[in-house]
């Protein structure tokens, strides 16, 4: 009586892990991307709206909305004054470094400068970069003695004559709005009003 209860016990149990494994087998092969647990499903099936994607929930059924007239994008900077000759005499007049004048400011300025301006203006703004030195492109005007493509001296440019021209570029000089933010321009025009002052 005893061994047959084994056996019987033994049959059941073979029996319960044949039923776990053939369920095993055919609940892992009806689909082979899935691994049955999904760990933070809204990475891959994202719950907001795609910036392309049409959107209900606006009059115009658009998801990239126009920004409100007037407002800036974080961080950035207006600069009111268009790429054309009343632009950059309307920026001589009215823009101002809004940077306070010390050591550190200067001292990042000429970094930037370095970096980004002497290759054509030259170390001390005599415009003897290396990249003249080549021969492939003449020589910018010295910012202490020289002669402005647009007229006057120089050693005379303003904030805003200089800030317009790092913003927008002028003859060979392209624009390096996209290389400078609104204040390491303003921390190049500082360091730029000391090599204006080399003799």
């Amino acid at each position: 009586m005893i061994e047959s209860m084994l056996v019987m016990n033994k049959k059941i149990a073979i029996i319960v892990f044949v039923m776990i494994a053939v369920s095993a087998i055919i609940t892992s092969c009806k689909d082979k991307r899935s691994r049955g647990l999904e760990y933070a499903p809204n990475m891959y099936e994202p719950i907001a709206y795609n910036p392309d994607q049409k959107n209900a929930n606006f009059a115009d059924g658009k998801t990239a909305q126009t920004p409100p007239k007037g407002t800036n994008p974080i961080g950035f900077a207006r600069f009111d004054y268009p790429d054309t000759r009343e632009g950059y005499d309307a920026a001589s007049l009215a823009a101002v470094n809004p940077l306070v004048r010390n050591k550190k400011n200067l001292v990042e300025g000429q970094q930037l400068y370095l970096a980004m301006c002497s290759p054509c203006h030259g170390d001390k703004g005599a415009g003897n970069g290396h990249i003249v030195e080549l021969g492939k492109y003449p020589a910018p005007p010295s910012y202490a003695n020289g002669t402005s493509s647009r007229g006057g001296a120089m050693k005379d440019l303003t904030d805003g004559k200089i800030y317009h021209t790092i913003q927008y570029g002028l003859n060979l000089m392209g624009s390096y709005a996209s290389q400078l933010s609104p204040q390491e321009r303003w921390k190049v025009v500082m360091y730029v009003h000391e090599l204006q002052t080399i003799k």
